[in-house]
């Protein structure tokens, strides 16, 4: 197909961003579109013509649908209406221009919501070098969230044996994944999530000690005390907060809180106030906000780190597969309810 197609005008279906979001994401606020695409790439362009296969629905997303002039971090400039939504994903190289990909490569980085994109700025991307693991995994566990948790528990977490760890959205990509990191050194380590299922799924697949199901009752103090009877040495958050905040009162002196994300702000006009921070002095506690963005050299590290886990089946990714980019804003808008069990990935195509 590659050679044939090289300068032929092809049918993609795109997911289109229609105009900024307030609150909560709707399914109304994605358009599916039909268009069609030129396989050619520009003259004197290094860029790439790629099939997409997987896409990763990440939170970080909702961000970027909101109006905001920040630039500081190009991952979270705002979507302009009308376009086709961006996001991290794998895809297969149909044509190349640049020195670097070769026509049948399987790459992984940030792609369009579409059947087809032209990436016209390859820098970012990455060549997939392990092909015996499922391609979707470099959406997930080989992709960001899984340098993600790698970063924050390993480098922010400062973990060391028998340290007691909460990690909350436990069963999304990263929490899963920082959960079984901390096992591996030796930790306690306790999740919460939002549904029985994921509770079951945490204590049973992906080995945590314990887990609770954070939204079951009022008394998410009481939840605390009854998990952490001795209190809480590391925190790897993911959701913010009022979570944030009565978890800094459960913390150890010199306690460990690494800040993955921040779910529960992500739709909010006003976000909430926190309290407790004068823990972080009477607790000697040190908060860190990261990003994987800022350890993308280390790709090759974490690599050869989990690619043997894999193999070994040590280590564990539970996806959650929606087919088609029909049903891709569904499976994005469902990451905010709680509907996915493990990493939302939306399938575009097989190969």
């Amino acid at each position: 197909m590659e050679g044939e197609h090289s300068n032929m005008m092809l049918p993609n279906k795109q997911v289109v961003f229609k105009n900024y979001v307030e609150g909560y994401p709707k399914e109304s606020d994605f358009e599916l579109r039909s268009s069609m695409i030129s396989c050619q790439i520009p003259q004197r362009s290094k860029g790439l013509f790629v099939k997409n296969l997987y896409l990763g629905c990440d939170p970080y997303m909702r961000h970027r649908m909101s109006a905001h002039k920040s630039k500081d971090v190009a991952l979270l400039v705002s979507f302009q209406p009308g376009s086709v939504i961006i996001g991290l994903g794998v895809a297969k190289v149909i044509k190349s221009a640049n020195a670097d990909f070769e026509e049948g490569d399987y790459i992984w980085g940030m792609t369009g919501w579409e059947d087809y994109s032209l990436i016209l700025n390859p820098d970012g991307l990455f060549k997939i070098k392990y092909t015996d693991v499922p391609l979707s995994y470099y959406a997930g566990i080989l992709g960001m969230p899984g340098l993600a948790a790698y970063i924050g528990f390993n480098n922010v977490c400062s973990a060391k044996q028998g340290d007691i760890v909460y990690v909350s959205s436990a069963a999304g990509g990263v929490g899963q994944l920082v959960g079984q990191f901390a096992k591996m050194k030796g930790c306690y380590v306790v999740g919460s999530a939002s549904t029985d299922e994921k509770v079951n799924l945490l204590k049973s697949e992906l080995g945590f000690d314990d887990a609770f199901n954070y939204k079951e009752g009022s008394d998410f103090a009481g939840a605390l005390k009854r998990h952490f009877p001795k209190g809480i040495d590391v925190y790897f958050e993911n959701v913010g907060g009022s979570m944030l905040d009565e978890v800094l009162l459960h913390m150890n002196l010199y306690g460990r809180i690494a800040v993955s994300g921040m779910i529960s702000q992500y739709n909010l006009k006003k976000p909430d106030g926190i309290c407790n921070l004068f823990c972080l002095i009477s607790k000697r506690l040190r908060m860190e906000g990261f990003s994987e963005l800022d350890s993308r050299h280390k790709v090759p590290e974490y690599l050869e780190f989990a690619i043997q886990l894999i193999r070994e089946n040590k280590l564990v990714f539970v996806e959650d597969i929606a087919e088609g980019l029909e049903n891709a804003a569904s499976a994005f808008v469902g990451i905010y309810h709680g509907r996915n069990v493990g990493k939302q990935i939306i399938q575009v195509s097989t190969d």
